[in-house]
């Protein structure tokens, strides 16, 4: 296929990781080398921003957000400073923070320092990875600082394969109560409930105006068979790829390309939605 059907859209990857080799846990490397062995070859000296870029520029792709990752039980420990300086040589990279809100005493001050000093543009929280319940009124604070601070919540909702992995923090009903406590937060459904809960992640993002899925970590090809209605809440759609859990970025939006959905539903899955929640 032609690239040039990717200049004359943006293209945006919403969900992107990046690492040195030593933040990982074993059982994800063990993962991430079976899908993308490539890397591999010497992981450390891949996973520059330099080498990140060419991989962006190589897979069609415009903007990428690079997240963070405190989830010392099941994954790692991406710090916060680590995608801070990752991201400074771009504008395309897009830093957004983790905070653990069981292990860290005040979320809320992390937040701003993150935001303010750090200069993180949105947050990702991994609710199973991390061990709490999304509608935990003790998180509260952390979402309410977020809402003021207008930057976007990424959910880790859905199954995971990693160890110590609890899926019963992973339902997205738990982000009802989020959604219609804080009606201005955006929220995003990483996964989209992926395995267990599509429909009720499809159901939460039609019913709020402030929730979202991304599509990271779903074969792209099954998308219509997981959220068959898609078409009717286009707008809430964002494409995602989970690098470096799949071996080709540009596959994958390929394939969205294909899909029997019309031209305006691509362009906004493909980059739009993304660009409106970023204010690229």
């Amino acid at each position: 296929m032609s690239v040039a059907w990717m200049r004359r859209m943006v293209v945006i990857d919403f969900h992107f990781h990046v690492a040195k080799y030593h933040m990982w846990k074993p059982w994800v490397h063990e993962y991430m080398r079976s899908i993308n062995p490539r890397i591999y070859k010497d992981f450390n000296a891949f996973m520059t921003p330099k080498n990140i870029l060419k991989l962006l520029d190589n897979e069609g792709v415009d903007f990428t957000v690079l997240l963070a990752e405190d989830a010392p039980l099941t994954t790692g420990i991406v710090e916060n400073e680590f995608i801070t300086e990752f991201c400074r040589i771009s504008q395309r990279m897009i830093p957004f923070a983790s905070i653990n809100p069981v292990t860290d005493s005040n979320p809320s001050e992390t937040l701003v320092k993150l935001v303010r000093d750090y200069g993180m543009q949105g947050l990702k929280l991994l609710p199973p990875y991390q061990h709490f319940y999304p509608n935990d009124p003790s998180i509260y604070k952390l979402y309410e600082k977020a809402q003021e601070l207008e930057i976007p919540v990424i959910f880790h909702t859905g199954t995971s394969i990693f160890q110590k992995a609890r899926l019963k923090y992973a339902n997205p009903l738990h982000l009802d109560d989020v959604a219609v406590d804080f009606p201005d937060l955006t929220v995003v459904q990483a996964h989209g409930g992926r395995g267990l809960w599509y429909d009720t992640a499809f159901f939460l993002a039609k019913r709020h105006k402030n929730v979202y899925i991304d599509i990271s970590g779903l074969p792209p090809q099954n998308l219509l068979n997981y959220f068959p209605d898609l078409e009717k809440i286009s707008d809430k759609f964002l494409f995602g790829s989970d690098w470096p859990g799949v071996p080709s970025i540009r596959k994958n939006i390929e394939v969205i390309r294909k899909l029997p959905l019309k031209e305006e539903t691509k362009r906004k899955i493909i980059g739009e939605n993304a660009k409106k929640i970023l204010k690229l």
